[in-house]
């Protein structure tokens, strides 16, 4: 079993209701400031597909994702994959409450699935990507 078969797991606080996380992480129009700000839309409900490229220099990467579980303010889960590329991800997104804060759970499976001399898809570009997007991007966001 290599290193890219084991789940990538980034868990950060918020001092936040778990409804203002839930909202971060499901509103299209809060997803674009501190996600992807060209995801045309998103509903957060099973079945709802969307699509969108992301240039990264030498490639174009078209995401299809599909929302595959929806435990309102608890948990989300899509499926997530690339156009003409081999590859199924499933990432999930779940809220816990604390004392005075809600932990938020990013669990990405699937990357063995994807080319492996694609650098994207090294464990530790997906590992780094997932730290800024919730780490960074997502935590200033809901401290503004």
């Amino acid at each position: 079993m290599s290193d890219r078969s084991q789940p990538i797991i980034i868990e950060q606080s918020f001092n936040k209701l778990k409804e203002e996380v839930w909202s971060a992480i499901t509103d299209p129009n809060k997803m674009r400031k501190w996600f992807f700000e060209n995801i045309p839309d998103f509903i957060p409900k099973v079945g709802f597909e969307t699509r969108f490229n992301v240039d990264a220099g030498e490639r174009q990467f078209m995401h299809i994702w599909k929302i595959t579980e929806v435990i309102p303010f608890e948990k989300i889960v899509y499926n997530w994959r690339y156009e003409n590329m081999y590859g199924n991800a499933f990432v999930s997104f779940e809220l816990f409450d604390g004392d005075i804060e809600t932990l938020l759970r990013l669990t990405n499976l699937g990357l063995e699935t994807f080319p492996q001399d694609i650098p994207e898809f090294s464990r530790e570009s997906c590992t780094d990507g997932w730290q800024y997007f919730i780490n960074k991007r997502l935590k200033e966001f809901l401290n503004q």
